[in-house]
């Protein structure tokens, strides 16, 4: 995982710098103590995720986010001292995707790096955790296990296979004919088949079939994962 910490406090970046390397080893960290070459930074580094200070010596962070917005869906979450509501609500407006008021505790921090990775590039996450999920739910993607309530749950290869292969693509909407290829081999989709499995899946998951929120239908497409929130 790449992070770029855009922040002019040394202690506050070496505090970001130890808690991403002991949660996610082998992460990089980059650093900026200036807004104005963060756009660029953006563009040739492509980092995985962005935690930027509003309170930057030559351009507010605010001014920052918006140049970032210009060009890029990079995920960014500020982390500010700024505590009142125009400050984030401005924020989250011009597309922050996460607020963090300073000073933070390391497992906020950590949370919400989590948080805004599950729902806008969740692969990072399994390249460096081989777990995804949230409170109630673990997909132990190394391991192969599913925990519901901290209990495994016993599934089949196929079931396996497809919330497995869902997991790593949360939040896409992956088609019929994707499934079929990816978990049973089929060159085109038995719908009855992925139906039953994502029945079937849904019970063992305690997501209601007339309203469910992990395995969402996409009516004459496919299916979508979508994971509990920190």
């Amino acid at each position: 995982m790449k992070v770029l910490v855009v922040d002019d406090a040394p202690e506050v970046v070496d505090t970001i710098k130890i808690c991403i390397s002991i949660r996610w080893p082998g992460s990089t960290v980059l650093t900026s103590m200036r807004g104005g070459e963060v756009a660029r930074l953006v563009e040739t580094e492509e980092p995985d995720i962005v935690l930027l200070d509003l309170g930057l010596p030559d351009i507010d962070g605010i001014e920052v986010l918006k140049k970032i917005r210009e060009s890029s869906e990079v995920p960014v979450i500020i982390v500010s001292v700024r505590n009142d509501d125009l400050s984030k609500v401005t924020s989250l407006e011009l597309g922050a995707d996460n607020y963090i008021v300073k000073p933070f505790s390391h497992t906020e921090l950590l949370a919400r790096i989590r948080a805004v990775l599950r729902r806008t590039n969740n692969q990072v996450l399994w390249n460096h955790e081989g777990i995804v999920g949230g409170p109630g739910l673990t997909i132990d993607l190394a391991g192969r296990k599913l925990l519901r309530n901290g209990k495994e749950v016993s599934l089949t290869p196929n079931e396996w296979n497809f919330l497995s292969y869902m997991a790593r693509n949360t939040p896409k909407v992956i088609s019929h004919q994707m499934l079929g290829r990816t978990v049973w081999g089929y060159a085109d989709p038995n719908l009855s088949s992925i139906k039953m499995c994502v029945h079937r899946l849904r019970e063992k998951l305690g997501d209601n079939p007339r309203a469910p929120k992990l395995i969402r239908s996409h009516r004459g497409f496919g299916y979508s994962l979508t994971l509990p929130e920190v």
